[in-house]
């Protein structure tokens, strides 16, 4: 069976040991770190060096390949339409003006919007391995105790955890379905037309759909059985303590916080990084 999106990876790595309170709080100080600069030197460091944990972490690129696809597709929309509405945001941000090549109509490229454009790029596509890795080296219910730990109520932080289980229980549901339907004579592959495709497909989905729904219910009752959300705080089974690797990982992320908020500050003044003076 394929390996299933969304699904906590069981790897025997540092970074699946560190507790699910410190991925949270390392993502989002990195995150933070990425969204506050536009510096691109600053944030190619950043994505290398969330490229390196990623290879650490033993994903595994079937596993992550559609997600890093739907991403991909999103951020080359995001630049056209970033083009096409805001052709001289970049010429506005810098300040000069030095172009490139004639297009169509009122639309020049210039270097300060390639510019512009290429930084953005790089900014979110910096945070999909950050994502990645603290999506699929955390366990479900350890990131809900994370959650409520930072503050978040106990019962959205389990409800983000349930969702997070849910994702492989669905596909495995999915592809149990789907290998019965084609057993039973239903053509899912690239033979049959697109239009019998999409029709054959909803053979699928609608059991799916129902099947989630019996699901959804049995959990419903399961935990109204046992009492949830009778307190106003619970313990977790699976809180874990922080050790030195914790501790470490926590200072790196502040000192890579601190360092993007220097250069801002003192040596770019301000957010931008501007080549062109």
């Amino acid at each position: 069976m394929k390996a299933k999106l969304f699904s906590y990876n069981y790897e025997d790595t540092f970074i699946h040991r560190l507790s699910g309170f410190t991925k949270l709080i390392c993502f989002l100080l990195l995150t933070f770190a990425i969204m506050f600069s536009y510096d691109i030197r600053v944030i190619l460091g950043v994505l290398i060096f969330s490229v390196v944990l990623l290879k650490i972490s033993k994903i595994q690129w079937k596993q992550i390949k559609l997600m890093v696809l739907y991403v991909l597709i999103f951020l080359v929309i995001n630049a056209l339409i970033t083009f096409l509405f805001m052709p001289e945001q970049g010429v506005e941000i810098y300040g000069t003006r030095h172009a490139i090549a004639k297009l169509f109509g009122p639309y020049t490229l210039t270097q300060e919007q390639l510019f512009y454009q290429t930084t953005k790029f790089f900014k979110y596509s910096s945070v999909i391995p950050l994502g990645i890795i603290f999506l699929l080296t955390t366990n479900p219910t350890e990131f809900a105790s994370s959650l409520n730990r930072v503050g978040v109520h106990y019962k959205a932080a389990y409800a983000f955890s349930l969702t997070l289980r849910y994702f492989p229980d669905i596909q495995r549901v999915y592809h149990d379905i789907s290998q019965a339907q084609q057993a039973r004579g239903l053509e899912m592959s690239g033979k049959a037309k697109i239009s019998e495709r999409f029709k054959n497909s909803l053979m699928i989905v609608i059991p799916l759909i129902f099947t989630t729904l019996d699901r959804i219910e049995i959990i419903t009752n399961a935990m109204d059985l046992r009492g949830f959300g009778k307190g106003k705080y619970r313990t977790w089974y699976t809180k874990a303590k922080l050790y030195r690797a914790d501790f470490t990982a926590i200072a790196v992320s502040v000192i890579i916080f601190a360092i993007t908020v220097l250069v801002s500050t003192f040596i770019n003044h301000g957010r931008f990084y501007n080549p062109f003076i």
